[in-house]
C-alpha cells in the first residue's frame, strides 16, 4: 500500500485530524480509529496517543514528509484518522 496516496484519500474522502494537539484529543475522546506518527512527533505526544486505546502506526519519515504527505503546506508530526473514507488507511499495521 502507498501510504501516501492512502492517507491524501483518507483527508478528501474520510475524516482526518492534522497535528500532534489534534490528534491527542481524539486520542483522548476515543473518536479517532488509528493515529500516524512521524519519526520526530515528540516523545510526550506519542506517550498520550500510546496510553489510549487508539492504535498506533510509526511513520517512516519525519514531520515535514508526513504534512507533505497529507498535503499541508506545514510539517505535521501526528495525523488522526477519525474515518478512513474510501481509503484502506485502517489497513496499516499498528506498532
Amino acid at each position: 500500500m502507498d501510504i501516501n496516496k492512502a492517507l491524501r484519500l483518507a483527508i478528501d474522502t474520510g475524516s482526518v485530524r492534522v497535528g500532534t494537539r489534534e490528534s491527542c484529543k481524539a486520542a483522548r475522546s476515543g473518536t479517532a480509529k488509528m493515529i500516524i506518527v512521524s519519526s520526530n512527533c515528540p516523545e510526550d505526544a506519542v506517550k498520550q496517543v500510546k496510553d489510549s486505546e487508539t492504535p498506533v502506526h510509526s511513520f517512516d519519515g519525519n514531520n515535514s514528509v508526513l504534512g507533505a504527505a497529507c498535503g499541508k503546506p506545514f510539517p505535521a508530526s501526528a495525523v488522526a484518522i477519525l474515518d478512513g473514507g474510501k481509503s484502506d488507511v485502517l489497513t496499516l499495521k499498528a506498532d
